[in-house]
């Protein structure tokens, strides 16, 4: 999960073979249109076997609401 380091801050949740550069990406705003114009940090990841067990978790961590602002506010 990547915060952005605006004011106001937003969470990502996406899934990678490579995390630094998907970040990298992101930060030189060539990634997904939603994180085009932001700078991003990592606060959270989770690493799978198989990329369908990986796309299963980020469905989960994008629907939940409760979950994801748990894990923004833990993690300054």
């Amino acid at each position: 999960m990547l915060k952005s380091l605006n004011n106001k801050s937003v969470t990502y949740v996406g899934y990678t073979k490579d995390l630094s550069k998907r970040i990298k990406l992101h930060n030189s705003g060539k990634g997904a249109k939603f994180t085009r114009g932001r700078k991003w940090k990592l606060i959270y990841k989770e690493k799978y076997s198989t990329k369908n067990q990986a796309i299963s978790r980020e469905y989960y961590i994008k629907n939940n609401r409760i979950l994801r602002k748990t894990i923004k506010n833990t993690k300054k």
